[in-house]
């Protein structure tokens, strides 16, 4: 029979490992603990750094550099022309441009007899790029031949079948030779700008007569699918009137100048 004092010993010996086993226990599960929440933790920055890799092509694309621009659309149809004045009239460059946000530029150009840059007319259906914010002096200046950073003065309106038309000029351009004049119409439903310039005419009446001549003469091939191009069109045929040769006697139609004609 065992003794009052062994069995108190066996007691104390049990109960003291029992204390151990459970601070073992205690330990294993602090341990496992503190390394699950390192993992998670390591797992978290993983995911975020991939997240923030993932959002690097978007924020390069922010950099107007990186974003594609205007390219040639050579499979596109021309679907604006000018209304021939007689028969012998020359066909005009014309060239489409693209944008992938949507935009569409026609562009007709006419040079001279010496290859000359002599009239220039874009019909230009807005997209997601076109930028309400940027000065429509800086596009039109370029179109001229000039540098962007060239200022530009209003030199009065003129009335075509779209209404009124605002014409500009190099600041300062009266000081010395005639200068050519640029034009500009935007029409916000549909979203279409209608610009260019002409260097037509040896008077300042010349080259406004001519504008309004070329504007005049614009004419819808095609409206795709913009009923309000068209409507916008056919309001304006409307309101089309004759070209004012008397107020331009050089109005290219001499045989050594290219003619004014969109191409078919």
């Amino acid at each position: 029979m065992q003794s009052p004092e062994a069995s108190t010993a066996a007691i104390s010996t049990r109960t003291h490992l029992y204390l151990t086993l459970a601070a073992f226990a205690d330990e294993v599960v602090g341990t496992l603990a503190r390394l699950i929440a390192y993992v998670g933790a390591l797992a978290l920055f993983a995911i975020l750094a991939l997240a923030a890799l993932g959002q690097l092509p978007e924020l390069r694309g922010d950099d107007p550099a990186d974003k594609p621009g205007w390219s040639t659309a050579d499979r596109s149809h021309p679907a604006f022309a000018l209304s021939r004045i007689d028969s012998s009239e020359k066909t005009a460059s014309y060239a489409i441009f693209r944008h992938p946000e949507g935009g569409r530029k026609d562009v007709m150009r006419w040079a001279s007899a010496a290859d000359q840059p002599l009239a220039e007319l874009e019909i230009y259906r807005e997209g997601g790029e076109f930028d309400v914010a940027r000065p429509v002096a800086t596009d039109l200046a370029v179109q001229m031949g000039l540098g962007a950073a060239t200022p530009l003065e209003q030199a009065g309106l003129i009335e075509t079948k779209f209404g009124p038309v605002a014409l500009f000029r190099p600041i300062g351009a009266d000081k010395g030779t005639l200068a050519c004049l640029g034009y500009l119409k935007r029409n916000e439903e549909p979203g279409l700008q209608i610009s260019g310039f002409s260097c037509q005419g040896d008077t300042m009446p010349a080259r406004r007569a001519a504008i309004a001549c070329t504007l005049n003469r614009l004419t819808l091939l095609t409206s795709g699918n913009e009923p309000k191009l068209a409507e916008l069109f056919a309001r304006a045929e409307l309101k089309r009137r004759a070209c004012d040769l008397a107020g331009s006697p050089d109005w290219l139609l001499g045989a050594a100048n290219a003619q004014l004609r969109g191409a078919l």
